[in-house]
């Protein structure tokens, strides 16, 4: 008696000539590839401090809004995310929608900046750019949209500066680093992150990118390459597949003393919630992030699961507070097709709802 899961020797043969067939086109189509790039939208830089880059992107129509849009980044992978291609480009299509954005470059750390600490990264550089726009627009705050770690970032800024940011918007952006769901806050809790950065100074990419991966280690070793077959044949599948191929591996490496810092204070001290984030000679309260927040979260994030997140709520001091849970992933957030279409008009709605 044939089991449900037994395999008949025609169906056998079948996926066999269809997959030398696939693996066939597929060879054609790698070879007729050139080097995969990125990004979508042309894009021009305005300030420049050492290796931190601002850049202006443009549309094809004139902002409508009344300030700058500002999107702070994280340190451990590069900002083009948000504007990958044509067709996912988180930027490209707040462009469309009438917003003036702006996104921050951290660059790639080397040797020299072994010592930038928290303070660097948040009062000169996130906060340069802020400046920089407010000069160059004659006004006194802008728009803060911060993703993951930037989001954390951008927490900092508003509540050391609310005066400097008109909305803040979060976008998957870690809160509560103790929850029991958050794998990654799990595994720093005992790291002895004085004898990793004494030995290692900055922390290498390719060691943060295996620590990631392994997160879901069958999905991200070994499925998605095996689902590759399948649409090898399929040109633009596979230049996409590159591109994002491409992104996940091409993150800079992290500048030791901000690494400390920021493993210390946030993963390890949970100093969101229990305090004891300092910035320069700044302690962080919550409590004076008292502008317009939109904290926007994704219910199938892996790195920084929803529970890590809505506790913003009941941290900051703002009376207007929103939440947008999207149905996906912590990256598809940015690239789905469900995304391009709901996550930049929610944005540009409730800034244009808060405009005046």
């Amino acid at each position: 008696m044939n089991g449900p899961l037994d395999i008949g020797l025609d169906t056998l043969i079948e996926d066999t000539v269809r997959v030398q067939r696939q693996l066939g086109a597929g060879l054609q189509t790698l070879q007729s590839l050139g080097d995969t790039d990125f990004g979508a939208t042309p894009r021009e830089e305005v300030w420049r401090d050492g290796k931190t880059v601002l850049y202006r992107f443009r549309g094809e129509g004139t902002p409508t809004g009344n300030a700058p849009l500002l999107i702070c980044y994280a340190l451990v992978n590069r900002p083009y995310m948000v504007d990958l291609q044509a067709d996912r480009s988180l930027v490209r299509n707040l462009l469309a929608l009438g917003e003036d954005v702006y996104v921050i470059d951290w660059g790639y750390p080397d040797r020299s900046d072994r010592f930038l600490t928290l303070e660097d990264y948040i009062e000169r550089f996130l906060g340069g750019a802020v400046d920089h726009l407010c000069e160059r627009f004659g006004i006194d705050a802008v728009d803060l949209l911060g993703v993951c770690q930037g989001g954390a970032f951008s927490l900092c800024y508003a509540a050391l500066h609310p005066d400097r940011v008109r909305n803040l918007i979060t976008m998957v952006t870690p809160v509560d680093f103790h929850t029991p769901d958050n794998m990654l806050a799990n595994w720093t809790r005992e790291l002895d992150v004085d004898l990793f950065v004494d030995t290692l100074g900055n922390v290498p990419a390719d060691m943060m990118n295996l620590c990631y991966l392994t997160l879901k280690p069958w999905r991200l070793f070994v499925q998605k390459y095996v689902g590759l077959v399948d649409i090898l044949d399929n040109r633009k599948a596979v230049e996409d597949f590159l591109r994002m191929e491409k992104w996940i591996f091409d993150s800079p490496d992290q500048a030791g003393e901000a690494f400390r810092q920021f493993i210390k204070q946030f993963y390890q001290g949970n100093g969101f919630v229990r305090g004891g984030i300092v910035i320069g000679e700044q302690e962080v309260h919550l409590g004076m992030v008292e502008m317009p927040v939109l904290n926007i979260y994704a219910e199938q994030d892996h790195l920084v699961p929803p529970s890590a997140s809505r506790p913003l709520r009941d941290l900051v001091g703002s009376e207007d507070y929103q939440e947008l849970s999207f149905r996906g992933g912590h990256i598809g957030i940015y690239v789905s097709g469900r995304a391009q279409k709901e996550v930049p008009a929610a944005i540009h709605d409730w800034l244009r709802a808060r405009s005046g």
